[in-house]
């Protein structure tokens, strides 16, 4: 039953997750193909780099929901019907294992050619539903670095690093949510595999606040 559940909790969360915000928006308001423009990335960084910031709520709204419903359900239904450790424990297990596979149905869509964003919104909305207290210190760290250095990318590093170590800061998270946590942010890291080298070489684009561009972008979630 246990082992079901697992298989259930992931399926769905992988389709659910490769519902692409940007794509959708693109297509839904400017009647585009995101991936048309700047780097080609369906992230949140490219479209606000190619559309401005007039549509991101829509794009924001999609990808909470897509990864946040997972990691609910998830939580949920193992909390209900698994048969190990304690209710905390099948909560967390839970929410971070639908929480994972939307995130690799957000970057690697098997309805959509495999091409998805880089999940750092998905990341960010995995912590925010896992623990209010992880998020605050996961979003926390991503804007401050992204505001002192204003690159996206390595805001977006940074977070990934932090999320793992934050939920060892909490007694209350075992070993299994804290190696679903470093999958997560794993795989965040895996998918900047190009900005890295960029920031190494020194040629990573900062975002440019406020303002619409139609240039190459780089930095994209």
């Amino acid at each position: 039953m246990t082992v079901l559940l697992f298989i259930a909790i992931a399926m769905g969360s992988y389709f659910l997750g490769g519902l692409n915000g940007a794509l959708i928006s693109s297509r839904l308001i400017y009647r585009q193909d995101i991936r048309n423009h700047g780097s080609g990335n369906p992230g949140l960084t490219n479209f606000y780099r190619t559309y401005g910031g007039q549509a991101v709520f829509l794009l924001i709204l999609i990808d909470i929901l897509k990864t946040g419903i997972p990691v609910v359900v998830g939580g949920n239904l193992l909390e209900s019907y698994a048969a190990f450790g304690t209710v905390e424990e099948r909560v967390a297990i839970g929410g971070l294992w639908g929480g994972l596979f939307a995130m690799l149905g957000h970057a690697y869509p098997c309805l959509d050619k495999f091409r998805g964003g880089k999940c750092v919104l998905a990341g960010g909305t995995v912590a925010l539903f896992v623990d209010w207290r992880v998020a605050i210190i996961v979003l926390g760290a991503f804007f401050l670095v992204v505001l002192l250095t204003r690159y996206v990318s390595l805001g977006s590093l940074t977070a990934a690093v932090l999320f793992p170590a934050a939920l060892i800061y909490f007694p209350e998270y075992n070993t299994w949510p804290v190696l679903l946590a470093i999958l997560c942010g794993a795989l965040i890291a895996y998918r900047h595999t190009d900005n890295i080298k960029r920031l190494l070489q020194g040629k990573e684009r900062k975002i440019r606040f406020g303002r619409k561009s139609n240039e190459s972008a780089s930095e994209d979630t």
